[in-house]
């Protein structure tokens, strides 16, 4: 689509186009909700166009989530891409997508990034997407211990409507930072393993973010058994966010969660198949400023181990 749609009424009076530009502009609001709708002033891991256009470059890595050719074809200027979540895990004792915790591994995919614990890391995907990637991403470097890391409110798309810049092409060249493994702190509070959860399954609020589908037993992902984590309460992932891919606001998520008996105070902790669903319901409760932990395992974890309880079919 060009970006100046009324080239395509060159012959219509400049009322008409006038007219015709108010519409379509008017559509476009209308079809995707404005991004502070989700910006809470106190929302600890979200960051609007807005507010990182302020952020000081040097300060700053912005990192896009999308696959390579989305990032080929447009991406916030300076954005550095990691488009596979999979690269930083591993299969072990027949478990896949466990987070690679190594710090040398780590320090050698982060540093030639240029990212270092004293930026802000802000990461965008696609709202449309519907294995969005971004929440993983969050986790991930919430578990690696850094402090500063935000998700950009309606991704590439709000970015351009907020008038941002879009680059298109290849990775810039980047500065490797001073980054080092004892930068590494793994962070025991935002993650957990399935022996853990099951000693603690009573006080905790365990939210399975699946489709109804895979809660009822299906399992289209290769795990050993279907079902579900006993009193797991199920909440799709999308549930969190409106239709255009954007965060509910404070009130909507409020009232999502009391329909599903969580409690403000609760610990909870999100699982999925592999963690990267879960990802996502880890950003709406991290906004929140739930206690959340991911369960990186996940569903191909539980459903390994025959001494853990299932729920559902089987």
């Amino acid at each position: 689509m060009n970006d100046d749609l009324t080239n395509l009424t060159g012959d219509l009076s400049r009322k008409i186009k006038a007219l015709f530009l108010v519409v379509f502009l008017l559509n476009t609001v209308a079809g995707q909700p404005l991004p502070a709708e989700a910006n809470f002033p106190e929302d600890p891991v979200s960051i609007d166009a807005d507010q990182l256009s302020a952020l000081s470059p040097d300060k700053t890595v912005i990192i896009d989530t999308r696959s390579r050719w989305k990032y080929f074809l447009g991406h916030i200027p300076a954005a550095v891409n990691l488009p596979d979540w999979r690269d930083f895990t591993e299969k072990r004792d027949g478990v896949k997508g466990l987070l690679i915790e190594d710090a040398d591994f780590v320090v050698g995919q982060l540093r030639p990034l240029g990212i270092d614990r004293q930026k802000t890391i802000v990461l965008y995907g696609d709202p449309a997407d519907r294995w969005r990637t971004d929440g993983r991403f969050l986790w991930m470097f919430e578990r690696f211990g850094f402090e500063s890391v935000r998700i950009l409110t309606g991704g590439l798309d709000y970015w351009k409507t907020s008038g941002g810049e879009v680059q298109r092409g290849k990775q810039d060249r980047v500065v490797p930072s001073t980054l080092s493994a004892e930068d590494i702190r793994l962070n025991e509070k935002v993650t957990a393993m399935g022996s853990w959860i099951h000693e603690n399954r009573e006080r905790l609020a365990i939210i399975d973010n699946r489709t109804k589908k895979e809660f009822d037993g299906a399992t289209p992902y290769g795990s050993a058994r279907g079902g579900h984590i006993p009193k797991a309460i199920h909440i799709p992932w999308e549930r969190f966010f409106t239709d255009s891919g954007v965060l509910k606001n404070r009130q909507d998520l409020n009232a999502l969660l009391e329909k599903n008996g969580i409690r403000d105070g609760q610990e909870i902790v999100v699982y999925c198949t592999g963690g990267v669903r879960s990802g996502m319901a880890y950003y709406a409760f991290r906004s929140l400023g739930f206690s959340v932990r991911n369960y990186d395992g996940s569903w191909w974890d539980w459903s390994l181990n025959s001494e853990l309880p299932v729920e559902g079919l089987s």
